[in-house]
């Protein structure tokens, strides 16, 4: 069976104990406030621990939420076009080697083992994100822990040099997922991509991102 695994970055070092402890503790906050959710998503097979209008922390006031910003919670309209493109296209990943670059939930790299990458790596820089992909994994059946990224157009300028050379060195896929927004748009990345795929988002999902109403998935081609 192929197995995620999911890379930890932190800003200090931690004893073994202490991780323990504290991965315990991460997983039990997150069962306690957060929901499975599914069908009301581009990928309806998968289940996810994410937010919800009935979690606590949905309507809390933002300074009671004792870790950072949790984009693990949210399933975005980027990583829902690369999950779903990927589910129906699984021969861009079957036994191959998967990155899942910002992981967040887990759910493209959760979507690449289940059409056969042989093994997956999902890679974020939040260690709530990796508790989350452990528990979403666990979810589907699957032991918790082409090149994959979703939403973090940020980082693109820094990420260049580095896609270019897993390209030029390996060959390597890199498919990116964003529902077109103006950061997006706007970037100088974007004349360097080729449209694959598109989708209408469900209607939830188009309420909680202000009325976005299309996700697509791209191909990152610097030669063109």
């Amino acid at each position: 069976m192929t197995r995620i695994s999911v890379q930890l970055f932190y800003g200090h070092q931690f004893q073994c104990g202490c991780l323990r402890q504290c991965v315990s503790h991460s997983r039990r906050f997150i069962g306690e406030n957060t929901e499975v959710v599914g069908e009301q998503s581009l990928t309806p097979e998968l289940r996810l621990r994410l937010f919800t209008p009935s979690c606590r922390f949905w309507t809390e006031r933002p300074e009671l939420w004792p870790y950072e910003d949790p984009y693990w919670a949210i399933y975005w309209p980027g990583g829902q076009a690369l999950s779903r493109f990927l589910l129906d296209h699984p021969a861009v990943c079957r036994g191959q080697t998967v990155l899942d670059l910002g992981s967040g939930c887990g759910a493209s790299a959760i979507a690449a083992i289940l059409c056969g990458a042989a093994h997956v790596v999902a890679n974020d820089i939040d260690p709530m994100a990796a508790v989350a992909t452990h528990m979403n994994s666990e979810l589907n059946g699957l032991q918790p822990p082409v090149c994959l990224t979703h939403n973090i157009m940020s980082l693109a300028t820094s990420l260049h040099s580095w896609l270019n050379r897993c390209m030029e060195t390996h060959g390597t896929k890199v498919l990116i997922g964003d529902p077109g927004r103006a950061q997006f748009e706007e970037h100088a990345i974007r004349r360097l991509l080729r449209p694959l795929a598109q989708f209408e988002l469900p209607d939830s999902v188009r309420e909680e991102n202000y009325g976005l109403s299309c996700s697509g998935v791209w191909s990152y081609t610097p030669e063109l």
